[in-house]
């Protein structure tokens, strides 16, 4: 079994930090005892409260993340504000907690590829560059209409809702980009695709897309980015295939 810090030194070799936007603050986030052996691994979208105590319950060493738990600076270390309140829980149940944000985005197998993979794209190529957080645009499995394409994406993606507005008829090629993609319409209308999907689009882009000569959908930050969580417990799995893992749903937002 490898240490924390082990662990965290070889993913950091197949995501290294130079692929992470400047804004960012993915790495190692919480690490009390780096030389502990990692037994058990958490893998979550984001280190919530509900996440910690399922950890700190079910005997987990190590949360692995998508988003960091420390994002801006923190002011004071007690229990009466959110994250260091989370940050206490960790270090005193001697768990470490590791996020790869950005980095896991434009990575080749990361966020914006398991989108591609969830949604049956094939030759899929990469568009933008590491700032935008590199999309993925590829072909359909077969051409589909604008509804076609939004009940596609609902149900491979298990959303709860798919918010769209067409510009055409019939849609081959799709660009895809996990999270919050809305600054990046330009870029995805520069692939030469269809139609755009993303996490987050603001209201007058949906509105407007007719004009763009794109048709965009948006399916939710968490649902768009969830079916990476996979890849990355495999990428462990094949470096460390005696630990155990196991990946925690913890959607909170709910929809009527």
């Amino acid at each position: 079994m490898p240490t924390k810090r082990e662990l965290y030194d070889y993913l950091d070799g197949i995501m290294p930090k130079t692929l992470s936007c400047e804004w960012d603050n993915d790495g190692l986030m919480c690490c009390s005892h780096p030389e502990d052996e990692v037994k058990k691994i958490l893998f979550t979208l984001d280190i919530t409260p509900e996440a910690i105590e399922y950890a700190v319950n079910n005997g987990y060493d190590t949360v692995i993340s998508h988003h960091p738990i420390i994002f801006k600076g923190i002011k004071a270390v007690n229990t009466d504000i959110g994250v260091p309140k989370r940050l206490i829980r960790l270090i005193e149940s001697r768990i470490t907690a590791m996020s790869f944000h950005t980095r896991f985005d434009s990575v080749a197998g990361g966020v914006n590829d398991a989108l591609a993979e969830a949604l049956e794209l094939t030759d899929t190529e990469p568009f933008g560059d590491i700032e935008n957080g590199v999309g993925r645009v590829g072909t359909l499995p077969r051409e589909m209409s604008v509804d076609e394409l939004a009940y596609h994406i609902k149900e491979k993606l298990g959303a709860p809702y798919v918010n769209y507005n067409g510009a055409g008829e019939k849609i081959a090629r799709l660009a895809v980009l996990g999270g919050a993609g809305d600054d990046c319409i330009g870029l995805a209308v520069s692939t030469g695709a269809q139609a755009y999907l993303t996490g987050e689009l603001k209201y007058h882009q949906l509105t407007d897309s007719a004009d763009m000569g794109i048709t965009l959908y948006e399916a939710g930050h968490y649902h768009t980015e969830y079916p990476s969580l996979s890849k990355l417990e495999q990428t462990v799995k094949a470096k460390y295939p005696d630990t155990e893992t196991e990946i925690y749903k913890n959607y909170l937002i709910k929809t009527v």
